[in-house]
């Protein structure tokens, strides 16, 4: 993917709102297809399998499903354990998750929405990649800024362990 196509990604597309979540529960190879489109679909890497499901739900971070169907707040948590899975392992995203979702899932998720969205903006206006120089100094800013916010989002989930 070039540069450019994955600022255009970030700068359009986003997870659908919890309002455009079906209305009806689905099975799992339904939420599968669905989580295709949730998912901003960056990389290949980002998929997600029956086995990804079933191992977040003995893991915790998935509500059980009703039956063998799943509604709307298991598309919430798929959504954000899909994208904090990309950078934490599954102990620390199950924390993070248990302190952060609190009662209203819908208004959890559209916080998350929110900050997702800022973020995103934020990334994309951060880019001035001109020459190879500029692009070699951001790479390198990037990969700093985010070793650095591993650390202390990693000390903040022990802390809430604790």
């Amino acid at each position: 993917m070039e540069i450019k196509e994955l600022i255009d990604k970030l700068e359009s597309e986003r997870p659908q709102k919890w309002k455009e979540f079906p209305d009806f529960m689905i099975y799992k190879d339904q939420l599968i297809a669905f989580m295709e489109k949730q998912h901003i679909g960056l990389s290949e890497s980002e998929t997600i399998t029956s086995a990804m499901i079933n191992n977040y739900t003995k893991s915790g971070l998935l509500p059980r499903a009703e039956g063998k169907k799943y509604g709307k707040e298991h598309i919430a948590y798929l959504t954000m354990t899909c994208l904090l899975k990309q950078i934490l392992q599954v102990d620390e995203v199950s924390v993070l998750m248990k302190n952060y979702i609190n009662d209203d899932v819908e208004e959890t998720y559209g916080t998350y929405l929110e900050m997702l969205d800022k973020e995103f903006k934020e990334a994309v206006e951060s880019i001035d990649i001109d020459s190879d120089e500029k692009r070699y100094d951001l790479a390198m800013r990037l990969a700093v800024s985010s070793y650095t916010q591993k650390l202390i989002c990693q000390k903040l989930i022990e802390d809430m362990d604790k």
